[in-house]
């Protein structure tokens, strides 16, 4: 055997004799100590450096020492299975990404075994071995869960789809999508707090906040979490819920991939039958109506717990402007007073019907294909028709350099933030432990999130796309910060790469973030070694 897997060996059977208190030969149990919060971060005793002195810090080096450990999973790009992992990322952008290798985990005992061998890697070899960590793999920007040159863990194995006996309570494996869970619970009248596009990934839209047709109701799907099963970068096991590590509990209700790899997120379930929704199209020419009806619907002292709106001004070459939105009733109740303003104006197209939940989200998917070049950028403002409008008008002032880039489709999505949505994620009275990360609380009133999504297929329109993106959003947060309507609150789920949602949920939440990352990651590992997604070093403070 060479120096090099001698040295990696003695490195892992040492963590794995730490980790397991058993045999250093054995296998990680996977129930080992999983509750046990005095385990968290601990890698005071990580090998010596001369266990892995003969490690060096090319790319090709890590991926071989994770073949040499998890033989059959670990895969180049000579491999079908590679291609097939790259080619089930939603973007162009993250298709295109080239790891140096796709680690595709098959159990809890090999994610544990490879985050311990790449802590190692952080710990003593210059520069490590970066990585990235994907569940559905939707977030369009190159980079966000794939990793260039590096290794990339796809959890697409990770495919568990528990209920409880009760009924109470869903098991969600992180490498699941939102239609795989929907398509169980519609058979049996169930459903849980979720995402609304069916290829999107249940692991990233959970841990970056996540708005459900359900949220009126029941909050934010963070919001419906009962226990996270996460792998820490010394490779430990732990449970994360309001009775054990609630710190690290809190944190994953919004800090996205800054503390560890869920592979598992235990949620609840309600009773739930079909229900209305789908698409009404309308002329452009209303849009002003629309903006004064939306904020009246979105007001929290009205706001119909069953009800969910995302109104979309869309445009392409073809058809210029038009208004697509998406009504949902989550009750079997068509055209309920609540939409009766935006229902009473003329209709291009009606796709509304009483249907179940995983159909509703497979519509949504077929207005977002995947496969194309794609881009997010969000904002947030008070409910406000003013603000609405100023977003509009700009992006439409200032679509030339690119409105005739072939196969292009933008889209302005407004969608209601009220009280009723984001109350259900407040810190209680007597647990300061309860609620999530994302530090709104009553005082910030009602809120409008923003979206605007562009698709298109030519590289060469890379450019003009983004500074029309950024020049969009520079010049409406100055005229809403005048306004007074500005809100810094950034949807982590909508964000692009240049923009920094963490920093949007308040000082005090980032200084609570950055504790937990302390505590939990003392090597600080999911900072510097795990690029993709949105750091908390990006706000200075670790």
């Amino acid at each position: 055997m060479s120096p090099f897997r001698l040295s990696v060996l003695s490195a892992l059977l040492y963590g794995v004799a730490r980790l397991s208190s058993v045999n250093a030969a054995a296998a990680i149990p996977q129930n080992a100590n999983v509750d046990n919060p005095s385990v968290q971060g601990d890698t005071s005793s990580l090998p010596s450096e001369s266990h892995v002195a003969s490690m060096v810090k090319q790319q090709p080096i890590c991926c071989d020492a994770l073949s040499f450990f998890l033989k059959g999973k670990v895969f180049k790009s000579s491999a079908s299975q590679y291609e097939a992992s790259l080619q089930s990322y939603w973007s162009q952008q993250e298709q295109q990404v080239q790891p140096s290798c796709i680690l595709i985990p098959q159990t809890v005992q090999d994610v544990q075994l490879s985050i311990f061998l790449l802590s190692v890697a952080a710990k003593y070899i210059p520069n490590g071995c970066p990585y990235a960590v994907r569940g559905g793999g939707h977030t369009p920007w190159a980079g966000a869960a794939n990793q260039q040159g590096g290794v990339t863990i796809d959890l697409s194995k990770f495919s568990q789809l528990d209920i409880s006996k009760d009924q109470k309570q869903i098991s969600i494996g992180a490498g699941r999508r939102w239609e795989d869970v929907y398509l169980k619970l519609d058979a049996l009248g169930l459903a849980t707090s979720g995402g609304r596009v069916a290829s999107v990934g249940v692991a990233g839209l959970t841990l970056g906040g996540g708005i459900s047709f359900f949220s009126p109701r029941y909050g934010l799907v963070c919001d419906n979490v009962i226990n996270f099963q996460v792998i820490l970068a010394s490779g430990k096991l732990v449970n994360a819920n309001a009775q054990t590590n609630a710190d690290l509990f809190k944190a994953l209700k919004g800090g996205s991939n800054n503390f560890g790899v869920v592979t598992r997120f235990d949620m609840k379930l309600f009773t739930q039958g079909k229900f209305w929704g789908g698409f009404i199209g309308q002329d452009i020419s209303t849009r002003q109506k629309q903006y004064d009806y939306f904020v009246t619907f979105a007001s929290s002292k009205t706001y119909d717990p069953y009800a969910a709106l995302i109104m979309s001004f869309a445009y392409t070459l073809e058809t210029g402007w038009y208004i697509a939105s998406n009504f949902e009733y989550t009750k079997p109740q068509a055209y309920p007073a609540t939409f009766k303003n935006f229902t009473d104006l003329p209709q291009t197209f009606n796709t509304m019907r009483i249907s179940n939940l995983t159909d509703f989200t497979v519509e949504l998917l077929g207005r977002n294909p995947p496969g194309s070049r794609e881009l997010f950028v969000t904002a947030t403002f008070k409910n406000d028709a003013a603000s609405m409008a100023r977003f509009f008008d700009i992006a439409n002032a200032t679509l030339d350099p690119f409105k005739t880039t072939p196969n292009l489709t933008v889209s302005l999505s407004y969608q209601p933030f009220p009280q009723i949505v984001t109350s259900k994620g407040f810190a209680t009275p007597g647990n300061p432990n309860s609620g999530n990360s994302l530090g709104i609380d009553a005082t910030r009133g009602d809120l409008t999130n923003v979206l605007l999504t562009v698709q298109w297929q030519d590289p060469a329109a890379d450019k003009n796309i983004n500074d029309f993106a950024t020049s969009l959003f520079k010049n409406t947060e100055a005229a809403n910060k005048k306004a007074g309507t500005y809100d810094p609150y950034l949807y982590l789920n909508y964000a692009s790469k240049q923009q920094d949602p963490i920093q949007g949920y308040g000082q005090a939440s980032v200084n609570f973030l950055t504790s937990v990352s302390k505590k939990f990651d003392p090597l600080q590992v999911f900072q510097n070694f795990v690029p993709g997604g949105f750091k908390l070093m990006k706000t200075g403070l670790v």
